[in-house]
């Protein structure tokens, strides 16, 4: 062998030994970044020795001797696992994502800078109490404790997006209130989809599709009829059972709360223990509080209200006067602010942000612009100056009985929320706490937005505690929120004209009534309940359009009872036809506002079918009749399916389409990185069922990608605080080199529950640092 060949073979060696070498060297780096989780570190700004134990899937059980060391050990165990999470989430509230991902979050950032969220966390922060301003500083020390003093990598997100994360401050944590709180309302949203549909298409559509009352509507005595309406981000279960329906004697609680599935998850898993109380439940990383669980003597949960906290109005420009709109008072300046959005990769942008007497001109971010001569500013309660939304998060959190959760309750204002809990002695109720405008009047039942410029729609106020929907529980039974309409008959004030299907609060009820004494398996089943009664109902109505078009599946469906059983083939035929009646029905004269609306409707489908007009297709020179529809697209659903799973529909499942993907936020832009952490697990449920499997409608093919659903589920006998049973979808850790990423996701889908007590399989001790 040549000299010159040998030399060439050694530099090829070397090439692929640094090939195999750097990765391998990479990873063992990054995996340094993992938390420590056993022996001690000392650290400033702790009083006492704080233990710190964790369970084989990673939750801590924190054990201090002061509720600031345990806020302390809070922010710091939070930012061992989630910190790319909560530096994301603080930099969304503060518009300032662009600075780390460049121009394609220049718009969300012009949103957060408009509404101002930071800006309002902070005033959060300067109104602060004594002791809520001592708990926010506390958990920001934690945090930061361990942004100066750990050892080893960052989480890999930091790499990949090449920067830092800054010290915590205590704004950081409440903008994760503003954020939930602008999840949690949309009807600002909704209102400028009404009018572009309103535009868009003919009268009767628009009436049938937004304004009349469904055809299972139960009026209330006032005359006022809820409409089917029902968004992506809102939805939730929760109820309590009263001591003599309990066969413990003490009272039962249950909660899930639906929100968008993805890794990391929303909530961490946490037991916290101090000399004076224990919690145990779903903290928030970035929060020092438990947000939904219980401190032993009190357990509370929480589901959206729906409540209509959102008015935009239409401003007028003043003629010739671009600055100044016009008032019941006359002509008035607009309020404005200069905001810098600082770009990664490009140049610095300058924003103007405008106000008027109403709040925030909105319209200059896009969208609907209005009219040439007006704009539309926001009224949102989530603005109103004041909001004492984190005092009550701590008042819950100390309460000691359900009375004293009643009135920490006051100073929740935002977002309004369906509080459900209850205490040792066997109290329970529920408030649907929170601001809720006191109107002038109501404009168009507040679908649209209202005239600004004559006052008559202004706000007067918000109603007073007293005059919100609340009920304390009886002993004998039980109290059920899932969304659905929780006004008393005869309630006079406006909450909303909107309020989502109850056929999740029907069916709980229903479970809940058919035994007479109620434990925490019997509330395992009904949270894991797939029973999907609107969809059943749509193919019962209509099953001979079905048999005419295709007997092997209409079979099927009749043999079905509704059960949305990922191995089943019934919910996938039923589900897709359903997609494809909506279809077959508006496309045509809905153009390209099908696609915006279009979300599950399946009430709105009814009324439709029964009033016949939208049944013939306009582009059609054929007359179509509303038979012609429903068998239509039966034979679509036949036709898609088979091009999708073959041809035999008894070996189609509704889990071959309905899949959580549960991606990451930075690795799903990565394609091998997606590919490999992206988990895609076949689920139960939909969107009606109690057990929450939303999909996205498919805009083409059958794939369900279901993303949206329970993001925890508690369940708690007041009997026994100790052993409160939790599940998490995704795992505490959100860095993907780490076992606890995603290792609840199984335990999540299937319902396999677990305790937080004596867990501990690893210890920690945060010790103290001596004064110098």
């Amino acid at each position: 062998m040549s000299k010159t060949l040998r030399w060439a073979l050694r530099i090829i060696g070397g090439i692929l030994c640094l090939l195999v070498v750097m990765p391998v060297g990479g990873y063992l780096y990054l995996r340094s970044g993992l938390p420590q989780i056993d022996g001690e570190i000392t650290l400033k700004g702790i009083k006492a020795a704080v233990s710190i134990t964790r369970d084989d899937r990673g939750i801590p059980t924190i054990s201090a001797q002061s509720s600031n060391d345990a806020y302390f050990a809070l922010g710091f165990v939070h930012a061992q696992d989630r910190l790319f999470q909560m530096d994301g989430m603080r930099r969304l509230g503060a518009g300032r994502l662009s600075e780390i991902l460049g121009d394609t979050t220049l718009e969300t950032d012009r949103m957060m800078r408009t509404l101002g969220l930071y800006r309002s966390a902070e005033d959060q922060v300067n109104a602060a109490s004594p002791a809520l301003k001592a708990a926010l500083t506390a958990y920001a020390a934690g945090v930061n404790a361990f942004i100066t003093d750990h050892s080893g990598a960052w989480s890999p997100e930091f790499y990949l997006l090449n920067y830092r994360p800054e010290p915590w401050q205590p704004a950081d944590s409440l903008v994760w209130g503003r954020l939930m709180a602008l999840d949690l309302s949309n009807n600002w949203q909704a209102e400028v989809s009404n009018r572009s549909l309103k535009r868009g298409v003919p009268a009767y559509l628009y009436d049938l599709l937004v304004t009349a009352p469904s055809p299972r509507a139960a009026s209330n005595d006032d005359g006022s009829v809820p409409a089917w309406r029902q968004p992506l981000s809102e939805a939730s279960n929760s109820w309590v059972v009263g001591a003599q329906r309990s066969a413990s004697g003490k009272p039962l609680i249950a909660n899930d709360p639906h929100l968008g599935l993805a890794l990391p998850s929303t909530w961490y898993l946490a037991r916290i223990e101090t000399p004076d109380m224990t919690w145990t439940g779903a903290t928030a990383p970035g929060l020092p509080f438990v947000m939904i669980g219980t401190n032993g003597r009190v357990a509370w949960t929480f589901t959206t209200t729906h409540g209509d906290t959102q008015d935009l109005f239409e401003e007028k420009l003043v003629a010739g006067r671009a600055d100044q709109y016009e008032t019941p008072d006359g002509p008035q300046a607009f309020t404005a602010r200069q905001e810098t959005i600082r770009v990664k990769g490009a140049e610095d942008v300058e924003i103007t942000v405008r106000s008027t007497r109403h709040g925030p001109v909105v319209s200059d971010l896009g969208g609907d612009p209005g009219t040439p001569d007006t704009v539309l500013a926001l009224s949102w309660t989530a603005l109103l100056p004041g909001d004492r939304t984190p005092e009550a998060i701590l008042g819950i959190n100390k309460a000691q009985d359900a009375a004293a959760l009643e009135v920490a309750l006051v100073d929740f204002h935002a977002p309004q929320q369906n509080i459900v809990y209850a205490d040792a002695e066997g109290v329970t109720g529920f408030i649907a706490a929170g601001r809720v405008p006191e109107r002038s009047a109501i404009f168009e039942d507040s679908r649209l937005p209202a005239p600004g410029w004559n006052g008559a729609y202004d706000w007067l106020g918000t109603l007073p505690m007293s005059s919100l929907p609340q009920l304390r529980g009886d002993s004998g039974d039980f109290l059920v929120t899932a969304n659905n309409d929780i006004r008393p008959l005869g309630y006079r004030p406006f909450i909303t004209a909107d309020w989502p299907d109850d056929a999740r609060a029907k069916r709980i009820r229903a479970l809940l009534g058919a035994e007479p004494q109620q434990n925490l398996d019997r509330l395992k089943a009904i949270q894991l309940d797939n029973y999907s009664a609107p969809l059943l109902a749509f193919t019962r109505h209509w099953q001979d359009a079905a048999k005419s078009a295709d007997p092997e599946m209409a079979a099927i469906l009749a043999d079905w009872d509704g059960s949305m059983d990922r191995d089943a083939a019934a919910p996938l035929i039923a589900t897709i036809w359903v997609d494809r009646v909506a279809k077959q029905l508006l496309a045509d004269e809905m153009r390209g506002h099908f696609a915006d609306w279009w979300f599950w409707q399946i009430d709105r489908l009814e009324l439709l079918l029964a009033d016949g007009r939208a049944c013939d297709n306009v582009d059609s020179p054929a007359k179509e009749s509303c038979t012609d529809v429903l068998s239509a697209a039966f034979n679509d659903t036949r036709r898609d399916l088979t091009t999708a799973y073959g041809r035999d529909p008894a070996r189609w499942h509704w889990g071959d389409s309905h899949r959580a993907p549960f991606k990451h936020p930075v690795y799903s832009q990565i394609p091998v990185l997606n590919d490999w952490l992206a988990a895609d697990l076949s689920t139960d449920g939909d969107f009606f069922s109690v057990n929450r499997g939303t999909t996205l409608p498919p805009r083409s093919g059958v794939a369900l990608p279901h993303v949206h659903g329970p993001s925890l589920r508690f369940l708690m006998d007041l009997a026994d605080p100790d052993g409160a049973l939790f599940v998490l979808a995704g795992g505490q850790s959100g860095n993907p080199l780490s076992p606890h990423f995603a290792d609840g996701l199984a335990d999540w889908r299937d319902g396999t529950y677990r305790g937080l007590k004596d867990g501990g399989v690893n210890q920690l001790v945060l010790e103290p640092a001596t004064a110098p």
